[in-house]
C-alpha cells in the first residue's frame, strides 16, 4: 500500500493540475452553464473516467508508447486538438444563429448530460499530455519494486481528485447559471468559449 504522507503529496499535485486552465477546465465550465450543474458533472465524470483509463493504461504499459513513438504522440495530440477545434466552431455557430429563447426555460438544459459526459471523456483521452503527466509524475510515487495494485491505488486517487474538483467547479458555475440565462450574455460567452476552445486546438495542434 501506498504511505498515507505519499498519497497526501499525490493527491496535492493531481489538484494542482486539475486546477490548471486547460481543455478539462473549458469543457466543464461550458457545460454547466449549457446545461446547469448536472451537466457540468456528468462532463466531469466523464474527465475522471479518462484520467483513470490513462493511469491503468500507464500501469499496463501501453500509454508508454506515446512517449516513444512519435507517430502514435502526434496522431493522438492531432485528433484532440481537432475535437476542440470542433466544439469551439460549434459554440461559434450557436453565436452565429443566435438564437437563445430556449434558455428562458431553465428546466430544459441545451447540453444534456449524455452529451456532456461523452464531451469530458473525449477530451480527456485524446489529450496525449495528460498521459505524459501521469508518465512521468506516477513513478515518482512508487517503490522501485511497485506491485499494479499500488499504481491502480494511485488511480484511484487521481480519479477521485478530477470527480472532486470538477464537482466543485460545476456546481460554482452552475449556481451561476441564472446570470448565463441572459441571452446576450450567453452569446457572450459562447463568443469567448469557442475562441479559447479553438484557439486552445490550435496550440496543442502546433506544440511539440
Amino acid at each position: 500500500m501506498i504511505s498515507g504522507a505519499t498519497a497526501l503529496s499525490f493527491v496535492l499535485i493531481c489538484l494542482l493540475g486539475a486546477m490548471a486552465p486547460g481543455p478539462d477546465f473549458l469543457v466543464v465550465t461550458r457545460s454547466a452553464i449549457l446545461g446547469g450543474r448536472k451537466a457540468g458533472v456528468a462532463a466531469g465524470l466523464g474527465i475522471a473516467l479518462g484520467v483513470f483509463v490513462w493511469v491503468v493504461a500507464i500501469a499496463l504499459g501501453v500509454a508508454a508508447i506515446l512517449t516513444v513513438s512519435a507517430i502514435a504522440f502526434t496522431v493522438v495530440k492531432l485528433i484532440g486538438a481537432a475535437y476542440l477545434i470542433y466544439l469551439g466552431v460549434k459554440a461559434w455557430l450557436a453565436v452565429r444563429r443566435g438564437d437563445y429563447s430556449e434558455l428562458k426555460d431553465k428546466a430544459t438544459p441545451v447540453v444534456s448530460t449524455r452529451e456532456a459526459f461523452r464531451q469530458g471523456l473525449l477530451t480527456n483521452l485524446l489529450n496525449p499530455k495528460v498521459a505524459v503527466f501521469f508518465l512521468a509524475l506516477i513513478p515518482q510515487f512508487l517503490p522501485h519494486s511497485a506491485s499494479t495494485a499500488q499504481t491502480l491505488q494511485l488511480a484511484v486517487l487521481a480519479t477521485t481528485v478530477a470527480v472532486v474538483w470538477t464537482f466543485t467547479l460545476a456546481t460554482l458555475v452552475g449556481s451561476l447559471r441564472r446570470f448565463f440565462s441572459s441571452g446576450r450574455v450567453r452569446r457572450g460567452m459562447d463568443a469567448v468559449m469557442g475562441t479559447f476552445l479553438v484557439g486552445l486546438g490550435i496550440k496543442v495542434a502546433v506544440q511539440n
